[in-house]
């Protein structure tokens, strides 16, 4: 007869579990409460303390380890001394061991969790026993999660799990420990910076259609213990599988778009904005993005922050749009929309802040970029307005093309007038060519740049670039400052009649 250890905090199907598991010959033995909902059900079962000769102490914190337990796991069969060893003993092998362990992050996800609580829910026995199986699951088969209960029983059934299904298995398990140390490791080192070793902890969310390229493969793991990630209790109402450029894409509108309290939309192409724009409605929010960059926005992802009114998704319908996002949808902005096969809608189910908590992680070759995130708005008390004077729309303008500035690929410039986006000039190796972008981009527009705001993502080296802005009608700027020939473009955009913000802080983005 086989021998089963069942040491469960989560107890959903384990008493069917535990049932075939006898009727395929398994001899049942159980800790704590998982024997006592198991004797509950009338199933014939071994409390562990019969097998150690110890009952649980320490406030539970000790139940089995002990080497009874131990060495029936981790023995070999097929070593002689090892045998031996179990024989010299009075050690009966243990052949199944199920455990999954105490909901430690679930704890510490409690706002209001005390200390003592959040240490007593980190298991110690369980990723004990695990391991112990994982190691030797030539000989145990470990199990971690009620839902390889079905695949376990359908094997045995079949003679016994396959040496694949145990690798399978083990691997599991020590992922699932990793994860679970990883989570405690977070925990404890809140409020102290980076930690020596990072191990963060990424579970499968979603298989995507394909990577960049449609001859690469990819899939999207979610962080855990994120507050959020990009598609936590979002819902694909309609449309193709999601790609990894349509999650890139949604993720960079994501972030802007959170900048903003009040109606807003935002359009990305290729991770940078192409157009913006803020209102008093979602719909002339909408319009006014659009209208910023019509031609890039041609297969764009489209971000709003309000729910898609009837009128609003019959527009919506009439541009070719890769992704949609929004907080909700009307009826018949649903039916206008899926008209359209290739559209993908997401509905969110709650708008969320950004977690300023989080780092960004980037990965290079052979390793890791970590930082801080750059997130939230910069305080107006470090803005110095070095020449000219602001009135108050000049200063919603400054704002809003500082916000997206910082969303946008370096070299950024971005222009705007009036709550929306009129050129942008991204991802350039010089920032005079990012100038002359958004500004030619702008004039074959059709906008017009007099009065217009200028936000450039870090200083200028040299005047030549707010020459160029200036020239076309910018009347004022915004950008960090610092620059050691700061006096010669602060001359220039003071003696062009213009207003220039120093706003304390660079924003580029890679």
């Amino acid at each position: 007869m086989r021998r089963a250890l069942l040491s469960v905090y989560d107890k959903t199907g384990i008493a069917a579990f535990a049932e075939e598991l006898l009727r395929l010959d398994f001899e049942l033995v159980a800790s704590g409460g998982t024997a006592q909902l198991l004797a509950h059900e009338g199933l014939p079962v071994t409390p562990l303390e019969n097998l150690t000769g110890f009952a649980e102490m320490l406030g539970h914190r000790v139940v089995t380890l002990h080497p009874a337990v131990h060495g029936g796991i981790l023995a070999r069969r097929d070593v002689p001394d090892d045998v031996a060893d179990l024989e010299t003993h009075g050690i009966v092998p243990i052949d199944l061991v199920c455990v999954n362990l105490y909901p430690f992050e679930k704890t510490v996800s409690r706002l209001d969790v005390e200390w003592d609580d959040a240490i007593e829910k980190i298991d110690i026995g369980g990723p004990a026993l695990l391991r112990a199986a994982a190691k030797n699951h030539a000989h145990v088969i470990p199990i971690c999660r009620p839902t390889d209960y079905a695949r376990v029983l359908a094997e045995l059934r079949g003679g016994d799990v396959t040496v694949e299904t145990r690798r399978e298995l083990a691997a599991r398990v020590f992922a699932t420990t990793a994860a679970y140390d990883s989570a405690v490791t977070r925990w404890l080192s809140r409020g102290l910076g980076f930690p020596e070793t990072l191990v963060p902890v990424l579970d499968h969310a979603l298989d995507l259609s394909y990577g960049e390229n449609p001859h690469q493969k990819a899939v999207f793991y979610a962080e855990r213990g994120a507050r959020t990630h990009l598609l936590a209790r979002v819902e694909q109402l309609h449309g193709k599988p999601l790609s990894f450029n349509n999650l890139n894409d949604l993720s960079a509108a994501r972030l802007l778009a959170l900048e903003f309290d009040g109606p807003a939309c935002v359009i990305v192409k290729h991770a940078n904005p192409c157009g913006v724009g803020v209102a008093g409605t979602i719909e002339e929010a909408y319009e006014k993005a659009l209208a910023g960059d019509p031609i890039s926005a041609f297969g764009g992802v489209v971000v709003l922050t309000r729910p898609v009114s009837a009128a609003l998704g019959e527009r919506l319908a009439k541009q070719f749009v890769e992704v949609l996002f929004a907080p909700g949808f009307d009826a018949v902005a649903i039916e206008a929309l899926v008209q359209k096969p290739g559209v993908r809608i997401l509905d969110d189910g709650e708008r969320r802040s950004a977690d300023p908590s989080e780092w960004d992680m980037k990965r290079v070759l052979g390793g890791m970029l970590v930082q801080e995130r750059d997130s939230g708005p910069d305080p107006l008390d470090g803005m110095d307005v070095v020449c000219g004077e602001a009135a108050a729309a000049t200063w919603d303008d400054l704002l809003f093309a500082w916000a997206i500035v910082k969303h946008t690929l370096s070299n950024a410039i971005v222009i705007v007038r009036d709550g929306q986006t009129l050129g942008v000039g991204a991802g350039q190796m010089s920032r005079v060519d990012a100038v002359r972008i958004a500004v030619e981009r702008a004039r074959e527009l059709g906008h017009s740049l007099d009065g217009a705001v200028l936000a450039s993502d870090a200083f200028f080296p040299f005047a030549d670039g707010p020459a160029i802005a200036l020239e076309a009608g910018i009347g004022a700027i915004i950008q960090p400052g610092g620059s050691k020939r700061d006096d010669d473009v602060i001359t220039a955009v003071r003696d062009a009649g213009a207003t220039m913000v120093f706003a304390g802080r660079r924003h580029f983005r890679h």
